[in-house]
């Protein structure tokens, strides 16, 4: 099954089409088209239901996530997923290593699945509690954030409801207008824990990953925690002073994808977590994979072992 974003940021009908037939010549390919947030959950749950082998998805990672969630939403699935790059950062694509023209990454895929090239990969996973007290179960591919990070994802779905392309550009200037109006500064309720430390308080921004790098400012990677992987467990960086040479200095070592990894009393770093917990007592903003998802009070993230299976693309 082929699964399409028609709203994605690069795809187009005849992409589509080129793509579509270069499939369909290798397999009988059942082709859906997206036509509403959530509608390409349930074509997991389809997937899953009729034991199909293979899910191609032409999108973002919003699409990959949705599929991803729809698939698990039941338990254990066999079914591979086969990302082709359509949306504007494409971060879970970019991590397989598969490339990011949609075309040249068909055949990288193709390639792949006829050499039987399949690896499976864990996954970061969210129960999350709420400001009106509903929860959320919500598995991520390549990455989930807390505080200042979610709060851009939100602005940029707002822009882009009212028609606004997702450019590198837009995501700067969001970037800037929410990190100085937008931001309480000076102190923040958000606390991340884990079993056997202490908790680290005052967190303005929490960075999840479940593979590297953490996004794409363009063609550019940032990573401020360039050791995850997705056969560890997860890594998150968190930032507890906001002031602009503690921001300065974190994006800066976030760019040039510090090695060392990011040091400093402004920040902290783990690696490779089973699990970890947030908890604010104001209302503090989520998202996944790139996608809002509304004010949370209460957070748990886990690792979860080999729990996807993807095309493996050899260099």
């Amino acid at each position: 099954m082929m699964v399409v974003n028609p709203q994605a940021t690069t795809t187009s009908p005849r992409v589509t089409d080129v793509i579509v037939k270069a499939l369909s010549h290798d397999f009988d390919l059942e082709v859906t088209v997206t036509n509403y947030r959530g509608h390409a959950f349930a074509l997991g749950e389809y997937a899953c239901d009729q034991d199909i082998p293979i899910v191609f998805t032409l999108g973002g990672d919003g699409v990959i996530n949705e599929v991803v969630n729809g698939l698990l939403s039941h338990g254990p699935s066999s079914t591979v997923i086969a990302p082709i790059p359509g949306g504007s950062g494409n971060v879970f694509v970019r991590a397989l290593g598969i490339p990011v023209d949609p075309v040249e990454a068909t055949g990288a895929i193709l390639e792949a699945l006829r050499d039987d090239q399949i690896t499976t990969i864990n996954l970061g996973h969210v129960q999350s509690r709420g400001i009106d007290g509903a929860t959320l179960n919500r598995y991520f591919v390549a990455n989930a954030g807390l505080g200042l990070d979610a709060q851009i994802i939100g602005a940029m779905e707002k822009a882009r409801a009212k028609g606004h392309r997702a450019s590198p550009q837009r995501y700067l200037a969001t970037t800037i207008r929410e990190f100085f109006l937008e931001t309480n500064r000076t102190r923040s309720a958000l606390r991340i824990s884990r079993p056997g430390s202490d908790p680290i308080d005052n967190v303005f921004v929490a960075l999840i990953q479940n593979s590297s790098p953490w996004t794409f400012f363009g063609s550019w990677a940032l990573d401020p925690n360039p050791a995850a992987s997705f056969y560890t467990g997860l890594d998150v960086f968190m930032v507890r002073k906001l002031h602009l040479a503690a921001t300065i200095g974190a994006a800066t070592k976030i760019i040039t994808r510090a090695r060392r990894g990011i040091r400093g009393r402004s920040y902290t770093a783990w690696h490779d977590q089973r699990e970890f917990t947030a908890d604010s007592s104001t209302p503090i903003p989520l998202q996944v994979d790139g996608e809002a998802l509304g004010e949370i009070s209460h957070a748990v993230f886990t690792s979860r072992p080999r729990s996807l299976s993807t095309v493996l693309i050899s260099d």
